[in-house]
């Protein structure tokens, strides 16, 4: 992990979950992690472990030329070779161990950009694990990106992240949101992101 977006949503990722093996959704906070909400996304699992994305900040639609939500995680991959990065997530959920993932994304021009991607997972309660936490983020920044959309992502390697603790038995197994920050008039992340991609289509009308 290199990147600095991966290494601050993993850290931030760590403090929220405390001695839990994932944070519970609602632990989450817009205002902690603002300088990077656009290189975010949220996947949620389907019937058949087919993780869809629920979310998708204004940075990595620009990259794929359109709004994601909705759209199977597939659908970012080589058709090729989709099978491998669907299982690596829906693994991450189902095991309720973060990876890393390097990948390379290409144009129909044949242009190509190296990516990082850290995928997390994240409880909708203290027993289901349906919900991940993932960034997309270029290893070097090109003029063009975001002016030519990516066609597809290709799976360079990946890694599971599993330095991380496991749930307590003897004690509750995530920290009380009351005493880590303050809920009174927070937005949800969903809602944030929603806003945005919102302000975003608006502001391209208009222009």
């Amino acid at each position: 992990m290199r990147h600095k977006t991966s290494i601050d949503i993993f850290t931030y990722w760590k403090r929220i979950r405390g001695n839990a093996d994932a944070p519970l959704r609602n632990l989450i906070q817009p205002s902690a992690i603002g300088h990077i909400l656009p290189e975010l996304f949220i996947l949620e699992n389907t019937v058949g472990d087919n993780p869809r994305f629920r979310l998708a900040g204004t940075a990595i639609c620009n990259l794929m030329g359109r709004e994601l939500r909705g759209e199977n995680f597939a659908a970012l991959w080589a058709g090729s070779q989709q099978d491998d990065p669907v299982r690596i997530a829906a693994g991450v959920m189902k095991h309720v161990v973060p990876a890393l993932v390097h990948a390379t994304g290409y144009c129909i021009s044949g242009r190509s950009m190296t990516f990082e991607m850290i995928l997390l997972p994240v409880r909708t309660s203290s027993d289901t694990c349906d919900r991940l936490l993932g960034c997309l983020t270029p290893t070097v920044y090109a003029p063009w990106l975001g002016n030519e959309s990516l066609e597809f992502l290709a799976l360079d390697r990946s890694r599971l992240l599993r330095e991380h603790r496991v749930r307590l038995v003897d004690a509750p197994p995530h920290p009380n949101p009351a005493n880590l920050l303050p809920h009174q008039g927070s937005t949800s992340l969903g809602e944030w992101v929603r806003r945005k991609l919102i302000q975003a289509k608006n502001g391209a009308r208009q222009g």
